[in-house]
């Protein structure tokens, strides 16, 4: 029907029509799939979640003399530098080394620090203290650096997220006589509350359940600044049992994010901590779904309601759990599900608030003209298996 450089060109006359995913849904239930298609030219979706498998790749510059960095510590958080001289990869999940942390960080405040936080930290513009060891050779003489580093001070700062987005996700329970800690944060005994991490119907992923318009340079909102999808995620499940609206009903595709950290936001990009677990990263990401076609549409159409996930017993501590059986988006968003005759209140990890914000954001940016849709250099594949692990002796 129509195609993504058509849509660009309707983007740069100012005439291109770009409506959030509950917009669009709420055109499609009202006039029909293909009156929506022909009307709408751009969907936007979006979230705002934890991202634990997160990080940024970071270049600090050289120093004189120069230094190839052996270990290296941002705020007392270790980032990875077996890289080139001085190239670091700062994990949001890692946590605070407690002796590493500059004097004026409280005790209690440490414990609930991270590379998330430090990651935010930059991206806001504030400064972070820098230690860190060399590897002396004939060329990298130095043989230690303490620094403190700005986004300004540094030449590259990009996030590179292996697992930015999933297509769907679980709902964690607690079955168990205690009460649990992980990540999708504190879980009551006796099925004490449910919590579910995905946006449900506005989700990037769930309104594009066959990957046809969402692929390798993808052009995305991330982190309130331009982004791509750059490959497959890491734990990518295309293969996942899906309804018939091709839904999955669980944790399915998933995809890799990068960008430019410096032109981010800091109101989408937070540290956050899970208490008991550890630090995580919440990031504001946006999907264009261009409308080529009716069968695009009618993938966008997707209601809350027409898509569930599977409710998981996290006191069973196994790589497959015990399962309770699959309950709806709207089930979830109405407060409350019922497990084996019993109530149990529910709560969403993502904010679909500030989901909403990111739909909203990235709709201006597209009818402003300041950002145009990107087509992919390559599908992202469909038939990855889901491989476990096992330690050798059981």
């Amino acid at each position: 029907m129509r195609s993504i450089e058509a849509i660009n060109e309707k983007i740069r006359a100012g005439q291109v029509v770009v409506y959030t995913a509950e917009d669009f849904k709420a055109l499609a239930q009202d006039q029909g799939i293909a009156a929506a298609a022909q009307a709408v030219d751009v969907v936007v979706t979006g979230t705002f979640e934890p991202m634990e498998s997160a990080g940024a790749m970071i270049n600090l510059g050289h120093t004189d003399p120069p230094i190839k960095l052996l270990e290296c510590y941002l705020d007392g958080v270790p980032a990875y530098a077996g890289f080139g001289a001085v190239d670091l990869y700062l994990g949001a999940s890692q946590p605070v080394v407690a002796s590493r942390t500059t004097e004026g960080m409280e005790s209690e405040e440490a414990r609930e620090y991270g590379g998330g936080h430090v990651i935010a930290d930059l991206v806001a513009g504030r400064p972070v203290h820098l230690q860190a060891t060399g590897h002396a050779t004939d060329c990298y003489p130095r043989t230690s650096l303490e620094t403190t580093i700005t986004r300004d001070t540094i030449n590259q700062f990009y996030l590179f997220n292996p697992r930015g987005l999933y297509q769907n996700f679980i709902v964690g329970v607690n079955g168990g006589d205690r009460p649990l800690a992980t990540y999708l944060g504190p879980l009551q005994p006796r099925l004490g509350n449910a919590v579910y991490a995905n946006p449900g119907a506005i989700s990037p992923l769930m309104n594009d359940p066959n990957l046809a318009t969402v692929g390798i340079g993808t052009r995305i909102f991330l982190g309130g600044g331009v982004g791509y999808i750059a490959w497959e995620g890491t734990q990518h499940f295309p293969l996942q049992r899906r309804l018939p609206n091709h839904t999955p009903l669980g944790p399915a595709a998933t995809v890799a994010l990068v960008g430019d950290a410096k032109a981010m936001q800091a109101t989408w990009v937070r540290g956050c901590y899970f208490k008991g677990y550890g630090p995580s990263l919440m990031i504001g990401v946006g999907v264009p779904i261009p409308i080529l076609n009716e069968q695009v549409a009618a993938a966008c159409a997707v209601q809350d309601q027409d898509i569930v996930a599977p409710v998981m017993d996290f006191s069973i501590p196994r790589r497959v759990r015990p399962t309770f059986g699959l309950v709806s988006y709207a089930q979830l968003k109405s407060g409350t599900i019922t497990i084996e005759g019993q109530a149990v209140r529910t709560a969403p990890l993502a904010s679909v608030y500030l989901a909403r914000q990111v739909q909203q954001e990235l709709k201006q940016w597209i009818e402003a003209g300041t950002f145009e849709l990107s087509t992919p250099v390559a599908s992202l594949p469909m038939d990855r298996a889901f491989l476990p692990q096992d330690a050798l002796g059981g």
